[in-house]
């Protein structure tokens, strides 16, 4: 009897273990099958990535070329400086009076020896009518003395008195003339006004500012270089001048002086060039690039700047090879304004590629769109 009731308290115990049991099974089954289906779908999400990324790298790479070149090249010496009008003068007052006429304005070109203004002469012009009077008198007196004494009517201390008054006289009437003249302002070199800070009707007195006159020719540029770079160079060496405000002006100069001595703090020699035939755009104190040629390669190889790469000391370009862009290691040489001499790396006539290397390896596939862009000079064409 008991053993039949502890069978029958058993039964109820095994189907609660049974339905855990069962449970615990869909669970982990569920797991496992959550994982595989997350499994699948990141790798066909990796292989859909591949697959776009190898389309991406085999697609072609658009892209500009140029010809590698021959042409010479030349290596200079920078610096610098501001162009100056080498004559230059401020005008002062040498008179005292009133501005009755301004003759000329700011801009307007002027010869030497041209009015400029015009002083009320009054004063001036009266003094000077009273000194001629004078002279006049003097002259008939030292005339009438000379005449007595040579006749011995006239003592040789009244006759020196007499003729002293007519220096005197003299004197005094070309002092009332130069005051004269210099109510008259004049241009001391042909030039052009810069400046007028006067107006008329205002009362000037010696030593005050009237005017600023500039003649432009010659207009010199002063720079500044180390001792070891002077060394090679002489007067009348040729000189570029390059405006800083628009590059695209470009005159020619030449050395003009060279300083016979060092300056000790410095270390630097001054160099004086001037400007042959400057452009209207070339005003004073225009801020200029000087470049003096160091030395001339006639038939170097030259690649334009844009195509070449840097990285550290290190630079390459890209040559295209048909539809393929080839890294090639390059060495360069003197750089000149859009190129650049190359001494190993590539052979002339050679397609480097200027525009769309940035996106470039060994080995990429290219295309060509737009234009071609300008070849590198050639010795003939440059």
């Amino acid at each position: 009897m008991e053993a039949r009731v502890e069978a029958s308290m058993g039964q109820p115990l095994d189907r609660k273990k049974m339905w855990i049991l069962i449970i615990a099974t869909v669970i982990v089954a569920a797991g496992i099958g959550g994982f595989l289906v997350m499994r699948s779908t990141a790798s066909e999400a990796k292989a859909a990535d591949q697959t776009g990324a190898e389309k991406e790298a085999k697609a072609p790479v658009p892209v500009r070329v140029a010809a590698v070149g021959v042409a010479p090249i030349s290596s200079y010496l920078s610096s610098t400086a501001n162009l100056v009008a080498e004559n230059e003068v401020k005008i002062l007052a040498e008179a005292e009076g009133r501005i009755s006429s301004l003759l000329v304005e700011e801009g307007q070109r002027v010869q030497k020896g041209e009015a400029l203004l015009h002083l009320v002469r009054g004063d001036a012009q009266m003094m000077a009518e009273k000194a001629r009077v004078r002279a006049a008198n003097a002259r008939v007196a030292a005339a009438r003395a000379r005449e007595m004494y040579a006749q011995g009517l006239l003592s040789q201390g009244d006759f020196e008195k007499t003729s002293m008054e007519k220096e005197v006289a003299e004197q005094e009437l070309a002092e009332g003339e130069w005051r004269v003249s210099k109510t008259t302002v004049r241009a001391p070199f042909g030039g052009v006004v810069t400046e007028r800070v006067v107006n008329e009707g205002q009362h000037m007195r010696p030593g005050e500012a009237l005017f600023t006159i500039t003649d432009y020719d010659p207009m010199i540029a002063r720079i500044y270089l180390p001792e070891k770079d002077v060394l090679g160079l002489s007067e009348g060496r040729e000189v570029r001048l390059t405006l800083r405000a628009a590059n695209e002006i470009q005159f020619a100069g030449r050395i003009r002086q060279i300083s016979p001595v060092v300056d000790t703090a410095t270390g630097t020699v001054k160099i004086t060039v001037e400007a042959i035939d400057p452009p209207a755009a070339a005003r004073p104190g225009a801020f200029v690039a000087v470049d003096i040629v160091r030395g001339t390669r006639t038939e170097a190889m030259v690649l334009p700047r844009e195509s070449i790469v840097r990285e550290l000391q290190e630079a390459h370009v890209f040559v295209a090879d048909g539809n393929v862009a080839k890294k090639r290691p390059v060495t360069l040489g003197i750089e000149e304004g859009d190129v650049v001499e190359v001494l190993s790396g590539v052979r002339p006539g050679e397609k480097v590629i200027v525009a769309g290397q940035g996106g470039l390896k060994d080995g990429s596939l290219i295309k060509f769109e737009g234009a071609p862009a300008p070849a590198a000079p050639t010795a003939a064409g440059r």
